[in-house]
């Protein structure tokens, strides 16, 4: 940079002069510099339209009770004559059910209890290896509890109910024959029913012995390599609609509704279901409400006003605004970059279709074909856009009447547009739409090369780069002119003062 001179020679303000001169330099810049900002404001716009077309997408087959999802449609309400005995819930029942439940015993657990004192404890440091078989299971599993020399003996007891064994494990004092309290280490498998084993792994003879050396020095006893049971446990046994049956658990399913028997009966508790009517209609609202929100989001966008005059601020414009006056000019500066978007008004459009167009498969009940037979239609005022609106009182009539029905409506597959459902059909739309804006706007995962305006972008970034450095050379350029002018300047000042120096002597 050559050496700049400012004004001592012509009394000059080279700066201001040169800041003035650059700042008509400088118009091509902010223009390009306003375009780029506009372009990032257009592809945010975008990506929050995309935003909204997911939550959409989401509503239909991801959150819980979506209308993609089977289960939705399938909600029952249980009710049980007497919840003290037995308490009923619904799973995944498929068809309303009427029973009558008699339960004959509870299940219970097998327990393994020490014998006399367990004084017989030493610490030490020792891997117990245990072969063990749940109730109900017919093979086999193994694992270990490890025990160091400072483990007390309510650490061991702690370990062994963290380990893999299955049990319990308490330490008790329990009164003996004679009336005198033991301390006694009692398991209970955390499973009940017929069955259940705890053994020594006989895998490696040395760890077999080792264990089986402490667990009876600790006071359980064997019954060949197994613990001896204390009390074995056993199956429930309840009566189904007279059906006797055996049962590992006091909680078990039959036909998607799980029962939980509580106590034994005297007479037969009656069970039975109905549809969750006012659940499955919840979900189907809550999806409408959602839809709604994202056709007036994406409408309101592509319809909004364009205001032109209103393009973003400089930096040196901004210095001289307030701030509720700068938050004002970009919310016009914003409005209308989306007006008329094609991609957003033919997903629209395409959205609007997937509705009307009748569901004609060969699982298509006649009364369920189509959104409007379930009360669900387009507002009367045209202003909406193609917003719904629901007669709740039909479409309750409709689940009431056939809740797989409106599945089918919903979710059927199909080969083509006409038999496939409409919740699938809408899911096909939203996919390409948000696909074709990350064509255009990308999204967080991509850099800008891999998307249209993020290439604009680069483009523009190219194009301010280049233009800065002619800038800078023009700068230059004004400052070696100015800076010749003082010199020459400087240069007759000095002629004149020899001159008069001359003439005065």
């Amino acid at each position: 940079m050559a050496m700049r001179i400012g004004g001592l020679a012509s009394g000059m303000d080279i700066d201001t002069l040169v800041s003035d001169l650059m700042k008509a330099e400088r118009i091509p810049l902010d223009k390009l510099t306003q375009k780029k900002q506009t372009l990032e404001w257009q592809r945010d716009d975008y990506r929050a339209m995309n935003t909204a077309l997911k939550e959409l997408d989401d509503m239909l087959f991801i959150n819980q009770d979506s209308i993609g999802k089977q289960a939705t449609f399938m909600k029952k309400t249980v009710t049980s004559s007497d919840d003290s005995k037995v308490t009923a819930k619904a799973i995944n029942a498929q068809t309303n059910i009427s029973a009558k439940i008699d339960v004959l015993n509870l299940a219970s657990s097998s327990t393994w209890k020490t014998s006399g004192d367990i004084s017989g404890y030493i610490p030490q440091n020792i891997e117990l290896k245990f072969k063990v078989k749940d109730p109900g299971a017919t093979e086999y599993r193994f694992t270990s509890v490890k025990l160091t020399a400072t483990d007390t003996l309510d650490q061991v007891v702690s370990k062994i109910n963290s380990s893999g064994i299955g049990v319990t494990a308490m330490k008790e004092k329990i009164k003996d024959a004679d009336g005198d309290y033991q301390e006694t280490i009692v398991f209970t498998n955390n499973k009940t029913g017929t069955g259940a084993e705890i053994s020594l792994d006989d895998r490696d003879d040395t760890s077999e012995a080792t264990t089986q050396t402490f667990m009876s020095n600790l006071g359980f006893t064997f019954n060949g390599k197994a613990l001896k049971t204390d009390q074995e446990g056993i199956d429930a046994t309840v009566k189904v609609n007279g059906y006797e049956m055996q049962k590992s658990s006091n909680t078990f399913t039959i036909n998607g509704i799980q029962y939980t028997a509580k106590a034994v009966t005297t007479s037969p508790v009656s069970v039975s279901s109905s549809t969750d009517v006012d659940n499955i209609l919840d979900s189907i609202v809550k999806f409408v409400t959602k839809y709604n929100e994202v056709i007036e989001k994406v409408n309101s966008k592509i319809s909004e006003t364009r205001y032109r005059d209103y393009q973003p601020l400089t930096d040196e414009e901004k210095e001289e605004m307030e701030d509720k006056t700068i938050e004002l000019w970009e919310e016009k500066a914003k409005s209308g970059l989306l007006k008329n978007d094609s991609i957003l008004s033919s997903g629209l459009n395409s959205m609007r279709m997937n509705f009307y167009i009748p569901v004609t498969n060969s699982s298509a009940i006649e009364g369920f074909k189509q959104i409007a037979d379930l009360g669900i239609t387009t507002t009367s005022n045209y202003l909406d856009k193609g917003k719904l609106t629901i007669d709740e009182d039909k479409l309750r009539e409709k689940i009431q009447e056939n809740p797989e029905a409106i599945y089918q409506l919903f979710n059927a597959n199909g080969t083509s547009e006409e038999t496939t459902g409409i919740a699938k059909r809408l899911r096909s739309t939203i996919k390409s739409t948000i696909s074709n804006i990350e064509e255009r706007a990308g999204n967080a995962l991509k850099v800008n090369n891999q998307f249209t305006l993020g290439r604009n972008l680069n483009q523009i970034d190219d194009q301010i780069d280049r233009f800065n450095d002619r800038l800078t050379q023009i700068e230059d350029r004004y400052w070696r002119q100015f800076t010749a002018m003082e010199k020459a300047i400087q240069n007759s000042n000095n002629q004149m003062s020899y001159l008069m120096q001359q003439f005065s002597s």
